[in-house]
């Protein structure tokens, strides 16, 4: 097995991750904030990547302008990014939320295009689109029905959230590169938790341990564990392999993922829009990534027997 089809594989992995990481996320969120549920569980996911992190240290050092680089994509990635996404859950039902961050392949795509990073190419754009539609399918009028005046503010939030990924997904590469995806993402959490600590210590009064319950606790761990050390180690590496808008593709099946869970673990009924945009999503993503793709020529080969 290549490495490409283990980046497809790796990316598929931390999608599916990250769906079940939204799960967890409501299940603590309302025991504590949303600044300081990414800064302790960030922080349990440096103290996972701290062994790695010291061994994989060059050298020689790190040149300052490759730590500025690193520190601005764990600001963008890992403060920025969770913080908008989170705010905007504040406004906006989780549905519309879900349909905004699957805008992320189409933001990725227009950024990378308008950098020359990306070539577009119609199976690119045909899989983003159909991606998206399968979200929207899926949420249906749970996320689409009437709204109120702060649903504005959230939808911002939320696209404000997804530009900060796909700037990070399509800039990031090339110093994934040249450091490796583990050693760039951990440095990079680390310059995050460093930004946050003074922000949550002057929020709290102090950065003592939040009174959780053991469930929540539960959930923390699993959020700076499986869903932050394992999901962000496996998007990085597909990241180095794959183009941008291939990688974040895959991240279209994250509220799938959640709303799939959501019916297996909370009860939550099986519909037939949440069938037919689970079906669009996978399409769109074998289309996008090239797994898939309609070759005029099959037409003129013969149904058997041996190509002539």
């Amino acid at each position: 097995m290549n490495r490409i089809v283990l980046a497809h594989a790796a990316a598929a992995a931390a999608a599916l991750i990250a769906g079940a990481a939204v799960v967890a996320t409501r299940s603590v969120i309302g025991e504590i904030d949303p600044i300081s549920l990414v800064f302790y569980r960030y922080l349990i996911s440096i103290a996972c990547f701290a062994p790695f992190l010291l061994a994989m240290w060059p050298r020689g050092g790190l040149a300052l302008s490759e730590c500025a680089k690193i520190a601005g994509f764990g600001i963008l990635f890992f403060v920025l990014f969770p913080w908008a996404f989170n705010a905007s859950l504040q406004y906006v039902p989780a549905a519309r939320g879900a349909v905004g961050l699957a805008t992320i392949p189409i933001q990725t795509l227009i950024v990378a295009a308008a950098f020359g990073r990306e070539k577009l190419t119609t199976a690119k754009v045909a899989g983003v689109v159909l991606a998206f539609s399968g979200i929207a399918v899926a949420f249906g009028t749970a996320a689409f029905g009437r709204g109120n005046a702060d649903y504005m503010v959230g939808d911002g939030l939320m696209l404000l959230s997804v530009l900060c990924a796909a700037i990070y997904s399509v800039f990031s590469r090339a110093t994934l590169m040249r450091h490796g995806p583990i050693f760039v993402t951990a440095l990079a959490m680390a310059f995050a938790v460093a930004v946050l600590l003074p922000v949550v210590g002057l929020q709290q009064g102090s950065v003592a341990l939040p009174a959780l319950t053991t469930k929540a606790w539960i959930a923390v761990a699993f959020l700076g564990t499986v869903a932050g050390v394992l999901q962000f180690s496996l998007f990085m590496w597909a990241l180095r392999w794959l183009p941008p808008t291939t990688t974040v593709l895959y991240l279209t099946l994250n509220p799938i993922t959640a709303m799939a869970l959501g019916i297996a673990m909370l009860g939550e009924s099986l519909t037939v829009e949440l069938v037919a945009g689970m079906a669009l999503v996978l399409v769109g993503i074998l289309v996008g990534t090239g797994i898939v793709s309609v070759n005029r020529n099959w037409a003129r080969q013969p149904s058997s027997g041996p190509a002539r």
